[in-house]
């Protein structure tokens, strides 16, 4: 395994240090743009907003960004560590923010103790945030923020160490009363802890219907109940219930859910034997809970289990709850988070969980099936649809309890949320759970590369293929020690020393090229090279994919590839495919981007007709544009034309394919131009996939794309092997190896119908 605590130094360190950068919104690329940036344009907002407070939502960024606070007084798992070592788990939590709910946020950690001086301080804040995330703020000096400040202020504040844990914890729980039949007003629950969590937690399962003298909470000095006096604050006061139970083993006799929100070892197996029939076990201590479903397993056959690690099932995790709960507060512009709005983040995930897991989600997780039942209570953290049910089921409870500013279309507003989600991530996501469903053999030649390395350990760890290592094993396993990651489990094999492989591939190789001037001499040799010996694994099923060239150029790889395994049948070109995703937008596909320099029309027909079966296979409609410099004959010359026959010939091969062309790029992505100016043209909608006349075309097209646009770029991707086999651009990072990785097991399933 690799070493952890290197591994994360490393993460914060490598490039700009941090985890957070604020970016522009609007281009300052020009002088004109900087006078409208700021001085003299700037004036004018501002003085809109002067007129009417509310247009502050309408000219800044303010409706979309979070002040996460905290004097680092009680960091999970760490303690009273005080503002500046906490600022890494406050950059974390902006992270989270950005990457679930594209909420933005400026992490804020206050040198001081004093609760009133934290108030002042974030009274002062609100005309700059939409909302505050009270974050690891140490009892009871939480309480008195958070409930002054709701009184206080005119924009949501949560505390999510108190409610972020309640929300997630009572959908578990209702789901887990649905399964084992029990109604929620009768069963006994018992708590162990009794900090801001657990306090948070017993009032929220209140909301639900828990009857009050069935919640009995112990803290260190046993269970709170009628007449104690000792460690007794007006915060666990309303919890003191009639009870002859003084410890944790006898409110635990005979209860039906427990709720661990203390520390690792409070619970012991006596006391789960001595739990009512089908009990509820959530043990909730990180990292390490107060007793391990393993543990509760080995006495109880019937017990629920839920813990807050992602190692066991029903994890019980803040992420589902407080970028989605801020992202329906602030898509309403709502004054608070209110008890509503929480119940309502509970209801939505305990209804999500209910539903058919899409393939998009099914899988991610070690492979395995996902369905309602004991061991899947609530959604998975990446479970992509939560942004799309808790949002919306916030921001309606907001509008009908009262405190949103304005009113939504819901219908309308999760269509936006599902596009704020981005087509590339969507891909990636699925093509991700598709591969781990059945995982692919994947060889890489340049075994002994740092970054093919890193990446190789990852996919081991995220199953998303069997990766194997061409080098020598020594080697590799030195750099890796070298980088603090650890090769165990990696497969490595060294071609040079395998000599009955090496010969048996290279007659296959001689026998393939003996009359293309191939000996066999110069075969044996090529066997030598990790490309060739790489290639012919694939060809003779010994691997199921490559990904190589992270240190070679794209016609060094190719050429290889093309002599040892070739295109596929009735394939005489093949081509390259990049998928570039921007926001807020479809994805676009570019082709061919790497292969063919000035492709004739032929070759284009073959392009676009390979590109569109990938398209297809990815459960896209295609739509093709066929690109040039000219539009449907406006610029006479030898390129229009052949990529005006270009298209003719596609439409014969395929007359179901929506296609066009020969148009230029913006053309062909206006969908206005196209409806308005050339309103003959086949397709239904701005295209999706262009097929560049040139190789040059396509290659500083995507390239500027990326570089100066903002665009994701998924590839190269190769299209019209026998096998797969995929080229790596070099320069490229961890993140483009591991993308490409996961097409080729794609690929390799597409190709031998495996799922």
């Amino acid at each position: 395994m690799p070493n952890r605590r290197k591994e994360a130094l490393d993460y914060h360190t490598q490039g700009r240090p941090g985890k957070i950068e604020v970016v522009p919104t609007k281009p300052v690329m020009t002088a004109r743009d900087l006078s409208l940036a700021y001085s003299p344009g700037v004036a004018e907002p501002c003085r809109e907003i002067e007129k009417n407070p509310d247009d502050v939502f309408k000219y800044t960024a303010r409706g979309n960004l979070v002040a996460v606070v905290s004097n680092g007084t009680a960091v999970l798992g760490l303690g009273d560590i005080g503002p500046l070592a906490s600022k890494p788990v406050m950059e974390g939590k902006g992270v989270l923010f950005k990457r679930f709910a594209g909420i933005d946020v400026f992490d804020i950690e206050i040198d001081s103790k004093d609760p009133q001086e934290i108030i002042r301080f974030c009274e002062m804040l609100e005309p700059t945030v939409g909302g505050i995330n009270l974050e690891d703020i140490s009892a009871p000096d939480c309480f008195v923020i958070e409930r002054t400040l709701k009184e206080t202020m005119d924009i949501p504040v949560f505390h999510d160490d108190q409610h972020g844990t309640a929300i997630i914890a009572a959908a578990a729980l209702i789901n887990a009363l649905s399964i084992i039949g029990k109604k929620i007003e009768e069963v006994k629950i018992v708590f162990s802890g009794a900090g801001a969590s657990a306090l948070s937690t017993a009032d929220h399962f209140k909301r639900l219907g828990v009857a009050k003298n069935n919640i009995l909470i112990c803290d260190s000095k046993g269970v709170i109940h009628e007449g104690r006096t000792v460690g007794m604050n007006e915060y666990k006061e309303p919890f003191a219930v009639p009870t002859e139970a003084r410890d944790l083993t006898e409110a635990l006799a005979g209860a039906d859910v427990f709720i661990g929100l203390s520390v690792k070892g409070a619970m012991t197996q006596d006391m789960v034997r001595s739990m009512a029939k089908d009990p509820v076990i959530f043990a909730l201590a990180n990292p390490d809970p107060e007793i391990l479903p393993e543990d509760v397993h080995a006495v109880r056959d019937d017990a629920i289990t839920a813990t807050g690690r992602s190692d066991y099932p029903n994890q019980v995790n803040n992420v589902l709850g407080f970028p989605f709960i801020f992202r329906g507060a602030l898509d309403v512009r709502a004054r608070s988070i209110n008890p509503e709005m929480m119940l309502a983040a509970t209801h939505a995930l305990a209804k999500l969980a209910r539903q058919e897991v899409p393939d998009t989600v099914r899988g991610a997780y070690d492979g395995s099936e996902i369905s309602f039942g004991r061991e899947y209570l609530i959604p998975k953290p990446f479970d992509h649809r939560v942004l799309f049910h808790v949002a919306p089921a916030v921001a309606m409870a907001a509008i009908k309890s009262g405190v949103a500013r304005i009113e939504l279309d819901m219908d309308e507003y999760r269509d936006r949320l599902r596009a704020s989600l981005g087509p590339g991530r969507e891909v990636m996501r699925w093509m991700t759970n598709r591969a781990r469903r059945k995982l692919a053999r994947i060889v890489f030649p340049e075994g002994h590369n740092d970054m093919v390395i890193r990446a190789a350990v990852e996919m081991l760890e995220d199953g998303i293929c069997q990766p194997v290592l061409l080098g020598r094993a020594e080697r590799i396993a030195q750099k890796a020690k070298a980088m603090g990651i650890s090769v165990d489990g990696v497969e490595i094999i060294y071609g040079a020393e395998m000599e009955s492989k090496r010969h048996e591939y290279a007659d296959t190789l001689f026998r393939r090229r003996a009359r293309r001037g191939l000996t066999l001499a110069e075969a044996q040799w090529n066997l030598y090279k990790p490309i060739y010996f790489a290639s012919s694994m694939v060809e003779a099923g010994d691997a199921d994919a490559m990904i190589a060239g992270i240190e070679a150029n794209y016609g060094e790889i190719l050429r290889p590839m093309l002599q040892v395994v070739g295109p596929a049948e009735g394939v005489s070109k093949v081509a390259g495919l990049y998928m570039l995703a921007f926001p807020n937008r479809e994805l676009v596909f570019f082709a061919d981007t790497t292969v063919n320099i000035e492709p004739d029309a032929e070759t284009l027909r073959d392009i676009a007709l390979q590109t569109a079966a990938f398209v297809r296979e990815l459960g896209i409609r295609p739509r093709i544009a066929m690109v040039t410099f000219s539009n449907f004959g406006s610029a006479p010359h030898e390129e229009s034309d052949r990529v005006a026959k270009a298209v003719q010939l596609v439409r014969e091969a395929d007359p179901e394919l929506e296609i066009d062309g020969e148009m230029q790029a913006d053309t062909a992505l206006d969908a206005v131009k196209l409806k308005s100016v050339y309103p003959f043209t086949n397709l239904q909608g701005p295209a999706n996939v262009l097929v560049f006349s040139r190789l040059s075309a396509a290659n500083s097209a995507y390239k500027l794309l990326h570089q100066l646009g903002g665009a994701d770029l998924i590839g190269p991707i190769l299209l019209g092997m026998a096998k797969p086999l995929h080229i790596l651009e070099r320069g490229c990072g961890l993140q483009d190896v591991v993308n490409l990785a996961t097409v080729a097991s794609v690929d390799w399933q597409a190709k031998n119908k495996q799922v």
